[in-house]
């Protein structure tokens, strides 16, 4: 199995069971060992009393993006610590995306860059995620 095939299969094992993900609408646009790419559209039901996106979903578009990321190589990895920095206002009826990278991944601790951008391409925001891997694989290598 190449790393690739690992990734698009861990992703997909981690879509299949991700209903807040998809109940805000995302997709998963690409996905490769210690990178992934989300995006999502700005809803009305999204807005917060200034007209623009919600920070909360600014920040959970990032969140999933550097989950996708930090479990594309097969194993159960959960989020210790992350941050957000927001630079910009994600405008309402826009397609946000989140573009993740690994920046350091050593023995079961990783950190993981989050860019999000709006459509015209300005960061709307910078996010940091550490990971923290536990027990399991999401599916069996055997297979």
């Amino acid at each position: 199995m190449t790393p690739q095939d690992r990734a698009e299969r861990a992703a997909q094992m981690m879509w299949d069971d991700d209903p807040a993900s998809q109940g805000l609408g995302m997709s998963l646009d690409m996905i490769g060992p210690g990178q992934a790419v989300m995006s999502m559209t700005v809803r009305p039901d999204m807005s917060n009393g200034h007209g623009i996106c919600h920070g909360g979903f600014i920040f959970t578009l990032a969140d999933s993006a550097f989950a996708f990321a930090c479990n594309s190589y097969n194993h159960r990895v959960v989020a210790q610590h992350n941050s957000i920095t927001y630079l910009a206002p994600g405008k309402l009826g826009e397609r946000l995306v989140a573009t993740a990278s690994e920046a350091s991944r050593t023995g079961r601790s990783g950190i993981y860059d989050v860019t999000v951008t709006g459509e015209d391409g300005r960061r709307v925001a910078l996010f940091r995620g550490h990971s923290r891997q536990i027990s399991g694989t999401h599916f069996d290598e055997t297979d």
